[in-house]
């Protein structure tokens, strides 16, 4: 651990992240657009919570990009000729406090994205609780080990990736990726289900504003889920290249969930009434005479 493969991975992994907080930027201020053109008197609660929510998120992964470059500038730049060379440094000061920060920022994070994963779970389900009791339960024990993670890395001399830090990090990471693949299933099986049923009951052409590829991709938080797999195996494996994944699975857990809200935004995710049974309405045709008109319910 902490080799050369490990350097690099560090040094990609915090290219990607400046690449990855412009789209974020990007995704923010069109959510922020689409809310703000509307007026006041058609803004619900629902509306004014996503703009919050988003702005945390932005706030937040804002504060994870920061520390990260820090860190790498203090260790490849400013202590260049620190004993050791740069693995030293990272060792010595991988507790210091603004990675702690750091550390704190992404655990919010994560926790904020099972949440709404959990919340979007429920809403596919067309309000189903029994769904939402597992995914909630995980959350709740991620959470948990989450501060614990805190605790034990942001100690003094503690290190996120050995000792004690890295088996509590491990079974952090084993619930809240646990939680993302039992959440991505359900959504992903019940919009296949439906998509399946709408296709073979009105075709194609109607059932793909809800059903299309990409829709499926952005309802279910799909690449946080992925990344969030291969995060836990290499971490798992203790393989140098985790530091990467850390990274990536890190700024998805931001893009994710903004993506969802902005489909959110635009009327075109996935509501509890999407799936409900609608009551058939009557049609009325007018004959050319216009004295009577003919009721075809």
């Amino acid at each position: 651990m902490y080799g050369a493969l490990f350097q690099n991975s560090f040094y990609i992994g915090n290219a990607f992240n400046g690449i990855l907080y412009g789209v974020h930027l990007v995704i923010y201020f069109n959510i922020m657009q689409v809310y703000l053109k509307r007026t006041p008197k058609n803004t619900p609660q629902r509306d004014m919570f996503y703009m919050v929510f988003s702005t945390v998120l932005l706030f937040l992964n804002t504060i994870f990009v920061a520390t990260q470059s820090i860190l790498g500038q203090e260790m490849w730049v400013i202590n260049m000729g620190y004993p050791g060379g740069a693995t030293a440094y990272f060792v010595a000061f991988s507790s210091v406090w603004y990675q702690t920060m750091g550390s704190t920022a992404s655990v919010l994070l994560q926790s904020m994205c099972d949440g709404l994963l959990i919340q979007r779970c429920f809403i596919v389900w067309s309000g189903s609780r029994r769904v939402t009791i597992v995914p909630s339960v995980l959350w709740v024990a991620s959470f948990v080990m989450g501060i614990l993670d805190l605790v034990t890395s942001g100690s003094k001399n503690g290190e996120f990736f050995s000792g004690l830090a890295a088996h509590v990090g491990l079974v952090y990471f084993s619930l809240t990726i646990g939680l993302n693949i039992i959440a991505t299933c359900l959504i992903c099986g019940r919009i296949l289900f439906y998509a399946k049923r709408m296709q073979d009951h009105l075709g194609a052409e109607i059932s793909k504003t809800y059903f299309t590829a990409v829709a499926i991709i952005i309802e279910s938080a799909l690449p946080y889920t992925l990344f969030g797999i291969a995060l836990l195996v290499s971490f798992g494996l203790q393989s140098d290249i985790s530091m990467l994944f850390l990274s990536l699975y890190g700024m998805f857990t931001c893009i994710s969930p903004q993506m969802l809200i902005l489909r959110v935004a635009r009327r075109r995710a996935w509501s509890i009434e999407t799936a409900q049974p609608k009551p058939l309405t009557a049609l009325y045709f007018a004959k050319r005479s216009g004295a009577s008109q003919t009721c075809c319910s």
